[in-house]
């Protein structure tokens, strides 16, 4: 599938050209079943918002002011939605670009009668660039993002320098950033960016070697199940804005 876009962006502030080159998202096909079908045609003009550059009223979006969290890449939206269940109380903004997962997502908001979820689909650092201001968000989740494990591909990873003090910007002061991988290598990389952003503070104490324990609210996927089943590890990180 090809990545949807719904309006030309304007041009990207000077200090954030060097995003143009990472994207939060990999481009996957995948077939939209019968029922994530009815689901767009049912939940999608509710929960589905348009990209469109210029100031994000959260507050006009989700019909409440609350905290805000931003999603990047939710998968197929089991853990996203979990997770919007067990805290109510606040707003998930979450980017995807895979339909089937859109699809997927708004199934479960409307079987889960799910009120604190707006979905974009669209490339969460445009998002960042054109529709969020810095300081805006209570939190950010950014669950399994793809490993890139070939060294010469490393370059696309998510988690870089630039991107992640982009994303401490936009964090209010005492906002989260949380990443989990199961991807040891990825994990130190992680550890080692999130670490050298001055904006940030690691909430892990000596003892984690800079890793949490999994968050209660962050729920257990299935293959994360079948991967500690197997021994292989999971690691995450919580960061907060100074």
């Amino acid at each position: 599938m090809t990545d949807p876009r719904h309006a030309q962006p304007r041009p990207a502030p000077a200090d954030t050209v060097h995003l143009r080159e990472i994207k939060s998202y990999v481009l996957r096909t995948g077939r939209v079943g019968p029922g994530q079908a009815r689901a767009f045609e049912q939940y999608g003009p509710r929960f589905l918002l348009n990209y469109a550059p210029g100031a994000f009223d959260a507050e006009a979006a989700f019909g409440r002011a609350a905290p805000l969290v931003l999603e990047i890449g939710f998968g197929m939206g089991g853990a996203t939605a979990h997770i919007a269940g067990v805290r109510p109380q606040d707003n998930f903004l979450c980017c995807e670009v895979h339909e089937p997962g859109v699809g997927a997502l708004l199934k479960l908001v409307g079987e889960q009668r799910l009120e604190n979820i707006r979905i974009l689909r669209h490339d969460a650092v445009e998002v960042l660039d054109h529709m969020l201001g810095e300081a805006s968000l209570d939190g950010v989740h950014i669950f399994f993002p793809d490993p890139w494990h070939k060294s010469r591909h490393h370059k696309r990873r998510l988690i870089q320098g630039p991107f992640v003090n982009r994303l401490a910007r936009h964090l209010k002061p005492g906002g989260y950033l949380h990443l989990a991988t199961d991807w040891e290598p990825y994990a130190q990389q992680m550890l080692e960016v999130l670490s050298a952003e001055p904006l940030l503070q690691n909430t892990a104490d000596a003892s984690g070697a800079g890793f949490v324990p999994k968050p209660d609210y962050r729920p257990l996927t299935k293959f994360e199940n079948r991967g500690l089943k197997l021994g292989h590890g999971v690691w995450d990180l919580v960061f907060r804005r100074a």
